[in-house]
């Protein structure tokens, strides 16, 4: 039997979406460890649209350490200005 889904769900606000945020870079570092390319994309995707909707200050409250990962992996593996590999 599938999971119900919460019919009263509002868009994650405050300490919440901080909360997910961070949840969702952790989950996307698990994948990428696992070597799980594409559940590692999609978790990155996920988690880098959310941390894009959080304010400076918000940003701030996420942990540098996960901060690094996003935005390291975001740009030497999955950059849209990424060039291919030298054969």
């Amino acid at each position: 039997m599938p999971a119900k889904k919460n019919k009263n769900c509002k868009p994650l606000t405050g300490k919440a979406l901080i909360k997910e945020v961070c949840r969702r870079i952790r989950l996307a570092r698990s994948r990428w460890d696992d070597h799980n390319n594409k559940a590692c994309r999609w978790e990155r995707e996920k988690a880098m649209e959310l941390y894009e909707s959080l304010s400076k200050e918000e940003r701030e409250k996420v942990p540098q350490v996960l901060r690094v990962w996003l935005r390291y992996r975001s740009e030497k593996y999955f950059g849209e200005g990424r060039t291919p590999p030298k054969k």
